[in-house]
């Protein structure tokens, strides 16, 4: 069963928020290539969420690295909140 990290991180400002969407989307696949899916959602104004989705728990693990690494070069971060669990639908038409 494929295990879900999600990460909600609130910044300072929209244009922050901007920034580190800007910077993540295109080096998202090439960080986590372990990732079966990666989701990028701008929610509000500053507030982006990721949904990763991996094969299993060690996999996601694996990846905690380069999720680290990511999350210290962004700026403007006033909050971070993940959340894990197990995928118990995963649909798309």
């Amino acid at each position: 069963m494929s295990v879900a990290r999600i990460t909600t991180v609130t910044f300072e400002s929209n244009e922050a928020a901007d920034i580190a969407a800007a910077a993540y989307v295109p080096n998202a696949p090439s960080d986590f290539p372990e990732a079966e899916q990666l989701i990028a959602v701008k929610s509000e104004g500053n507030v982006n969420i990721s949904i990763t989705l991996y094969e299993n728990n060690e996999a996601m693990e694996r990846a905690t690295a380069a999720k680290n690494k990511v999350m210290d070069a962004i700026q403007g971060i006033v909050s971070v909140d993940t959340k894990v669990g197990s995928v118990i639908l995963n649909h798309s038409n």
